[in-house]
């Protein structure tokens, strides 16, 4: 699989700062506001987030102007994410490319929690997101089932609504999430 032009490509090479020291200011917030997100939902304080990053307000301001801003960035910053990571094992065996694609999707889903509580559906951001990522996992979703390592009686969206469903649960720790996960995994392969 080579590198292809998904739409959430061009948005965050859009926003990203050119800047050596915008640029790494930019991506600390970006990361800041994704364990904040994930650790307090769509209401995590902007003045947390940018102490998490070891820059001012100010500089969370200048980057992301209003917090709708902030969330659309990180946002596509995930779904880009998933995209490189779509690229990044299509080299493997069709059944551990796609769950090691999923795996990265299941990281994407606390983030995407947080964030969609503040986006609108018809957000234009959010709908290049989710093109891109269908058109990332979606090939490797097709190149398992092609190679008979998935069930036939299921789509790509079953199975991220099925994966996104499961996730979105709270867990004791990440190894109990990661049990849960392999075992629905299970059943999505096919058997025989």
């Amino acid at each position: 699989m080579t590198a292809q032009p998904y739409p959430v490509r061009e948005i965050v090479a859009a926003q990203r700062p050119h800047r050596k020291d915008a640029a790494r200011n930019y991506d600390a917030l970006l990361a800041a506001a994704r364990e904040a997100f994930a650790e307090h939902g769509a209401e995590a304080s902007l003045e947390d987030i940018a102490r998490r990053a070891g820059v001012g307000i100010g500089t969370l301001y200048r980057n992301f102007p209003t917090r709708r801003q902030l969330f659309e960035s990180v946002y596509a910053d995930e779904v880009n994410t998933l995209c490189r990571v779509a690229e990044d094992v299509a080299g493997l065996e069709p059944w551990e490319a796609l769950s090691s694609w999923l795996r990265r999707f299941v990281d994407y889903v606390v983030t995407k929690r947080a964030v969609r509580e503040a986006l609108s559906n018809e957000s234009e951001i959010l709908v290049a997101c989710r093109d891109s990522m269908y058109d990332a996992g979606g090939p490797l979703f097709d190149r398992a089932q092609r190679a008979g390592q998935v069930r036939t009686d299921i789509d790509f969206d079953d199975l991220l609504r099925m994966v996104a469903g499961i996730t979105s649960t709270n867990f004791l720790d990440d190894a109990q999430r990661d049990r849960v996960l392999a075992v629905a995994l299970d059943g999505v392969r096919a058997t025989g």
